[in-house]
């Protein structure tokens, strides 16, 4: 079962995936599309993750894995 601590990894694969870049919306579709199956079968994460991959981009922004809310473009999150 997936927990809401898998979504910074998920997140960042799905930059990677993205070419180090992306929307908030095309990284919760990339997300979806390789974990759908896991989101389903994670009981309250289902409702959650979308929000809790917030808190997992700021996760990774704090550990230098992202870059700062206020370097990226409005809306766009992106790898260091």
């Amino acid at each position: 079962m997936a927990t809401k601590h898998d979504l910074q990894d998920w997140v960042h694969h799905a930059l990677k995936e993205l070419g180090g870049r992306g929307r908030l919306i095309d990284v919760a579709k990339t997300i979806w599309k390789n974990h759908e199956a896991e989101l389903r079968s994670s009981g309250d994460l289902f409702f959650t993750w979308q929000y809790d991959m917030r808190w997992a981009a700021n996760r990774l922004r704090h550990s230098g894995i992202m870059r700062p809310a206020d370097v990226s473009p409005t809306g766009v999150w992106e790898l260091k």
